[in-house]
Parts: C-alpha cells; structure tokens; sequence
C-alpha cells in the first residue's frame, strides 16, 4: 500500500578486523568512564589537526574566556567533549599564567572525574596555597552525570565557587552535561550554553583526510595522490547503496570515524563492497544497542539506604524508562504529531516502570518534560506538516528519526534482545489500537506486524489472535493490518495464506469479519482469484450477516491492478443463480459508488491520486482507466435493474451525479463524470431514467438541483466518448440532444 513506516533488514555487526582496518562497534565504548590525569599532549596535537568546529563556536570560546567557566550542553557522543577539550586547549595556551613547561607537555589541560568530589573538590584545590604553581593558567574537564536517578545537581552558587577559584588561578573549566530536563537548571543559568554538533560532511572529510594521508606518508604506499583518493571515497559516500545501509541523516563523531575507516580502506583495496556495507547498517544497530543497555541496572542494584520516611530510597522509574519510551513511541509512531509521540511515549513509561517495580505506584510528573532534549536525546528531528482530523487536512508538527535504519534497529535491538520488555509492550501496543486516530493505531499496526515477523509464534500468540477476536472493529482492523504486513514478507507469506484460509473456512464470527479485512489488502491469499473465493465464502455464510464486511473489502481490491478481474468475478456473482451471491455483487457494487478514495487508502497517504482523496472512487477509476468504465457501468446498471437494490443504487447515483462541482461552485469529479456518464446514458431507456432522476433532483425541496448544473450533467451524459470519426456528425447529434433537452425544459415550465 506505500507504506512509508519501519521495516527490517539491519543485522547486527559488532566488531571486526578487515585488512589493517579494526572495526569496534560495541556501544560500551571505551573511555566511557573517565578519571582524573592530565589530558596527553599528544591527544590535544592530533585535537588541533581534525577537530571541526560546530556552529557557534566563537562566541562558546568568547564566553570562556570572559567567564572562566562554561556549562556545555549537548547529547552524548555529539562531539561535546571534543569541544570542551579544543575549546580548553585554546585559551589556555594563550592565558597569561600558563608555563612553557604546560604549553610544553599538555598538564595545561586536566580531566577531573566527577565522582572523586567533582565542583566542590576543584575549588578547594584551586583555592589552597598558591605554593602550587604549576595550578595557574591550567584548564579542567569535567563530564557530570545527571543520568543516574539521585544524581546531585550542582547549585548555582557552586558554579560561583569556582569560577571565582579559578579567575584567581587565571585558570578555565568546561563541565559537559547531557541536554534534559536535570540539566535545564544549569543551562538555563549564567553558565549555561548549547553546543550543537559538528557538521557531517565536514567531519567525515577531515577524518577521510587524516588516514589517506596517514596511508600515503607510510612506507611502502603506493604512490597514489591523497587528493585522488580523497575524491573516490566522497563518491563512494555518495552512491545510493551506501546511503541506504547507512540509513542515518547525519552521523556523531565515532560514527564518522568508522565510517571513514570503511571507505579508505575500500578505496585502498583493503575492505570489500560487502564488508563496507555491512559495517554501514552496523551503525544504526549500534546506536539502539547503546541507548537500551543497562537503563534499568539502577533499580536492579541492591536497595540504597532507607530515607526518612522508613522506606528505601528507589530511583524514580519514570525518570529511567522515559527516554527509552520515547525512542520506541518515535520507532512505531515516526510520522505522526509530536504530541501523539510524547503521550504515546508516557504510557509506555506506565507500563515499563510498573513491569519493573510492581510493588510501587509510578509517579508521572506533568510538568518536567523537556520536548527538545528528548529530540536532541533522541537523533529526532520536527517538521512542519499536515494531518488529516475529522476528513481535513489540518497543519501540525510531525516528528521523524534522522534516519531511515534508526526505527528498525531500535524495534530490532528492543524484541530481538530484551525479552522481559516484550510484556509491557504487548500491553501498550494494545492501549494503541484502541486510539481513533488512524496516524496513531495504523502505524503502531504497522510496526506491530514486523514484529510478529521477528517472533511469529509470540506475535500471533500474544496479538494478532486476541486482537482478531476483540469485540471491537477497530482492534480487528488492528489484527488484519499485523497479518498484512506479515504477509509482506516471502518468509511469513504462506503462514499467512494458511492462516486467513483457515479463518474464512472454520473461524467464528469475529475471526470471518477479521479474515476479510486482511483479504482487502490483497496480499493475504495466493491469488486474486483465491482472494475472492475467500471473501464470498465469508460473505455468503450463514444468514449473511457479513455481507456487508465482504462487499466493501471487495471494493478495496479495486485499489490494486487486478481490478477488472474483481469487476468481472463481481458480474459473476450478480448473475449467479444462488439469492446469496447475488447479495454479495449487488452490496459491492452500492458500496463501490459509495466509497470515496480515501477511505480505502488512510494508511497510504502518498498512494492517494492527487487531489482526488475526496472522490468517489468509480470515478477516480472512470477517469485513470477507461478500461474499467465498460463494466461499472453493467454492474451499476444491474443493480438499478433489480428490485431489492434499485432504491439504493439510484440513490448511489444521485450522490455521484451531486459530486460533479463542490458547493462554492468549483470543479470537482466532472472529469470522471464525464467518462462514466456516457456508460451509463447508452440508449434511449437508460437516457429517460437519467433524465427522470435530474428531474427528480432539480425538485428536491432541500436540496435543488440548479437548472444549469443539471442541463451539464445531461450533457456530459448524452455527449458520446471521443471516437476516431469526422466530428460533424458528433456536433450535429449533441446539437439536437441539446435542443431536445432544453424543449423539454419549456413544456415543463408552461405547463
């Protein structure tokens, strides 16, 4: 159906050795932890030479300098330390205090660990004895962990401490903290600034830079130019396979150096097509794995100390579970508003922190969300766009991944290898499909279905059989959606078959209703010819009571290329000899005229004919495929023709004939009109009932025709389609049909 939502084709790629290249892709990476030293001067030579400065890095360097101490925040593994250490490494080389021997070995720069006294350490140190010399001039880092539930947030007068400690050594400091809502106070202070990220293309230039050069100046190299190089591996960048198993908008500094491993070494020969590729859709998989490992190690840690109250202190779970609730609600939801993320995202945090700690009832704060250090947290971004409330399109902020791999590896990293979740989620997916917005329950559906495809015997287990007998339509839809999109793949394609099939023949009434909705979407038997035999066997059961479940998912069939074999099986069964069957045609061919496009494509938005989303569809396939006008027209002229559906189906072509221009008197469906009409009017019989029924909507005390809408339709109606003739006798025949109509308009006005 077009479906532009998650799908999964990433496996997992951890580590590797490919030629003299070493490939590390663990998300816990090494460094993680960082301790108190002297920063190698080595380390700050090789910062000068490849760091890429982010937007506004003047007037973070500017503020530095003029304070002494700088707040920088930025989501981790952005490059924020990088940053913080270039940033160090340039104002204290050109700081009054600083000695040549600091300038000389790098302990002009240091790292202080936050956990061996953090803030209040540092400024005592700097304010003891100014015996130490070797202090002035100096830079530290600091990275403060706000993660951990508990965490103390450092005070703003602990910020003046030191500060004012270090304007009396001349020295600098950089505290680097993670965007959120703990850290809000301290960038929101004097303090505080952003530090967005390196640019890509730029990063990714330096570091393919760095090693082709590295390679050249080897001995033993080649002799090919570096600058030669350097142009074949920013193609190579650049083709298409490679961006689609990077699947990421924008890649971190890590990332941009194993990816620019992988291109040098395949344009050196040291790395094949196919290891750089698998190490590109490596990336995505390791960014799920890091942002879902260990998130709960806290509360599984033995209990702290009791607090006051005579209970035991436990960190708050909503505190712990509420990113990573976030990035599975944008990993179903991607799309969808920002504000049906966010809700989605707080009831998962619900139901993760109650599987967790069951014993104790989850806080939900409301007011300490923080929208954009969830984005920034999230490699999220927010556009301006439209959803449809109500059948209008309405402007709204839609969210998305930076990255088309990003949802499938986190659904992936979140089914594959955290089983205890699956519960939880099984729950909110339900919560899901219980929610009237279709861009909310059709995409949770949606991804609901490729997870069934990971697990099918826990998928079918847990959802697609429950949901299937909800006494709720909704939830039913929900079950076929999931069995569809199942369907969708080669390796699950038959179980589905099988499983519809069995539905149809033997299931009970609500697994019958379910089956057909699944058969609509055309994928959910062998053939089309299979497709249909399932529906009418659903639909010709028992007392019929599923008639009208079968005739429209018939309709929807219409949608896909096979529609002149659904018309035709459709005339098939208007002419059986058996009552039921001919129910079944005559309740599809109502419901065809009746049905507007998008009711039948919701869940493909970009499928829908521009322009056309409002129109009913027999004209929608009146005026794309004039092969199929010949055969509506029968099926509609049959039911007009028949006793039991002659009221409704006439009443079906008022509506059709009503549509031709909208009520400000805009064009609307006349294009289609004008294609089907003249099917419709082929002979002097069909022409005095279309003429009878114009009269009877140009009489119609409520809503009266006008005379001249009403002399256009009988002209697009007696108007016969081009043909490849002499166009006299066209002119003279449409002439005299124009004569004889408006004659009759006379007579009827003098009595």
């Amino acid at each position: 159906m077009g479906r532009d939502f998650t799908s999964f084709d990433r496996s997992y790629f951890h580590s590797a050795l490919i030629g003299d290249v070493n490939l590390m892709l663990d998300s816990r990476r090494v460094g993680a932890g960082m301790r108190s030293g002297p920063v190698p001067d080595e380390e700050l030579r090789r910062l000068r030479r490849i760091h890429v400065e982010p937007d506004g890095y003047v007037q973070l360097r500017t503020a530095l300098r003029a304070r002494r101490l700088l707040v920088l925040g930025a989501a981790p593994g952005t490059g924020r330390t990088s940053t913080a250490l270039s940033l160090l490494d340039e104002v204290t080389t050109d700081a009054p205090a600083a000695t040549a021997a600091q300038t000389d070995n790098g302990h002009r720069v240091r790292r202080v660990d936050p956990d061996d006294g953090g803030l209040h350490k540092l400024a005592a140190s700097l304010g003891e004895s100014r015996a130490d010399e070797d202090a002035d001039g100096r830079g530290y880092l600091l990275e403060v962990s706000l993660a951990r539930p508990g965490a103390p947030l450092p005070a703003e007068m602990d910020l003046d401490e030191l500060a004012a400690a270090l304007a009396r050594r001349e020295a600098f400091a950089v505290v680097v903290v993670a965007v959120g809502s703990a850290a809000g106070p301290l960038l929101a202070g004097r303090y505080g600034m952003l530090c967005p990220p390196a640019p890509t293309a730029e990063l990714l230039r330096t570091r393919l830079r760095e090693r082709l050069e590295h390679h050249a100046a080897a001995p033993g190299a080649d002799g090919t130019d570096p600058a030669e190089l350097l142009t074949r591996a920013e193609e190579l960048y650049g083709r298409a396979d490679v961006e689609d198993a990077l699947g990421l908008d924008d890649l971190r500094p890590a990332e941009t150096e194993l990816l620019a491993s992988l291109l040098a070494g395949h344009v050196l020969g040291d790395v094949t097509r196919e290891d750089l590729l698998s190490g590109c859709r490596s990336l995505a998989a390791a960014q799920a794995q890091e942002w879902f490992a260990g998130v709960d190690r806290a509360l599984t840690a033995p209990a702290p100390a009791a607090g006051t109250d005579g209970k035991p202190g436990r960190p708050g779970t909503a505190e712990l579970f509420h990113p990573v609730a976030f990035r599975i609600a944008l990993a179903v939801l991607g799309g969808a508003p920002h504000s049906a993320v966010a809700a989605a995202a707080h009831l998962l945090t619900w139901e993760l922190s109650v599987q967790c700690d069951p014993d104790n009832t989850p806080a939900r704060p409301l007011f300490c969300d923080d929208p954009d250090a969830d984005v920034a947290l999230s490699r999220a971004e927010v556009r301006g766009g439209r959803v449809e409330v109500a059948g209008v399109d309405v402007p709204a902020r839609l969210i998305w991944y930076r990255g088309s791999a990003l949802p499938a590896a986190v659904l992936t990293e979140l089914w594959d290898r955290h089983f205890p979740a699956r519960g939880p989620v099984v729950r909110w997916l339900r919560q899901l499909a219980d929610d009237p917005r279709p861009q909310v329950w059709m995409r949770a559906a949606v991804a609901a279905g490729e997870l069934c495809v990971r697990d099918f015997d826990h998928g079918y287990t847990e959802l697609v059989r429950p949901l299937a007998e909800a006494p709720t339509s909704q939830r039913r839809i929900f079950a076929a959606t999931m069995l569809d999109q199942a369907a969708r793949h080669d390796s699950h394609r038959k179980a589905v078959h099988r499983i519809v099939g069995d539905w149809s023949r033997h299931g009970t009434k609500t697994l019958r209703w379910s089956a057909a909705v699944a058969l609509g979407y055309g994928n959910a038997a062998e053939s089309t010819d299979e497709t249909l035999d399932a529906l009418a066997r659903i639909g010709i059961h028992g007392d019929g009571d599923q008639l009208a479940v079968a005739g429209f998912n018939v309709v929807r069939l219409l949608t896909l290329p096979d529609a002149a074999q659904v018309l035709a099986r459709t005339a098939e069964w208007t002419h059986h000899k058996r009552e039921p069957y001919q129910d079944l045609g005559l309740i599809t061919t109502v419901r065809l005229a009746l049905t507007t496009v998008d009711e039948l494509l919701m869940d493909a938005p970009d499928a829908r004919p521009a322009g056309r989303d409002d129109w009913p569809l027999p004209l929608v396939l009146a005026a794309d495929r004039p092969e199929l006008v010949g055969p509506m027209a029968d099926l509609m002229w049959t039911a007009q023709n028949t006793a039991r559906s002659q009221e409704v189906a006439t009443d079906a072509l008022e509506a059709l004939l009503r549509s031709a221009v909208r009520k400000d008197g805009t064009e609307w469906t006349r294009p289609g009109l004008a294609a089907l009409l003249p099917a419709l009017a082929a002979d002097e019989y069909d022409r005095r009932r279309l003429d009878w029924l114009l009269r009877r909507m140009m009489n119609d005390p409520e809503k009266p025709l006008p005379d001249a809408r009403a002399r256009d339709l009988w002209w697009l109606a007696v108007t016969p389609p081009p043909r490849p003739r002499p166009p006299a006798p066209r002119e003279e025949r449409t002439r005299t049909e124009r004569t004889r109509w408006e004659r009759t308009r006379e007579e009827e006005r003098h009595g």
